[in-house]
């Protein structure tokens, strides 16, 4: 069975809550929350497909088959703005593997500089799931999935809750075995990369850290 590369949801609660997410004057308690709604809806639909074995349980009155997880699931969040995006997965997936990626992006030249990996050199996930709200230009995405190819990672897939038409093409041409899942894909980014009409700097919005 064959997916298509790019999932976008298309459902009434990613709607509303994307709606009051993009509202400027949401403070960042309330959109923290948001986002965390909107991770845990991108989440199910990014695990349809994991694989599951048979397990025999003891109900209180008989013996049962039951399932877990077949695979072994890697979550990667992009430092810091992807940090938001984690307690809700590992909420729907406890024993997921949590593997850190630092990138932050060069004012000047809007190209993602590495400055924090953790990856073991033993056995990679058999499937990770990179985690950031915003796939604006698509470096940072690529960067990390590099850097998880080179791990040896056979699965990969990123969850972004706003992408931009660019990012996605981008990611499309660079990693086509990478399948997207997000909650809205708006038109273009502004002459500083920001996605229009986004939401603005997710990371300052998460943690508070707008500069008047």
């Amino acid at each position: 069975m064959s997916h298509p590369p790019v999932c976008a949801v298309d459902h009434p609660l990613v709607a509303l809550h994307l709606s009051q997410l993009r509202d400027k004057a949401t403070p960042p308690p309330e959109f923290r929350l948001l986002v965390r709604r909107l991770a845990m809806l991108l989440a199910y639909e990014a695990t349809r497909d994991l694989a599951t074995a048979p397990v025999t349980i003891e109900t209180p009155l008989t013996s049962t088959e039951g399932k877990k997880l077949g695979e072994t699931i890697g979550i990667v969040p992009i430092l810091r703005a992807g940090l938001a995006m984690v307690d809700p997965l590992i909420d729907l997936i406890p024993d997921a593997q949590v593997w850190h990626l630092g990138l932050y992006r060069d004012e000047e030249t809007a190209q993602p500089v590495e400055y924090y990996s953790k990856l073991p050199d033993r056995r990679p996930v058999d499937v990770a799931m990179v985690v950031d709200p915003m796939l604006a230009t698509g470096g940072s995405a690529v960067a990390a999935l590099d850097t998880l190819k080179r791990w040896g990672v056979k699965r990969t897939m990123l969850l972004s809750i706003i992408a931009s038409q660019p990012g996605v093409d981008r990611l499309r041409e660079e990693h086509p075995e990478t399948r997207l899942f997000v909650c809205c894909i708006d038109p273009e980014l502004n002459d500083q990369q920001y996605i229009v009409p986004g939401l603005g700097d997710a990371g300052d919005r998460v943690f508070n850290t707008l500069v008047s």
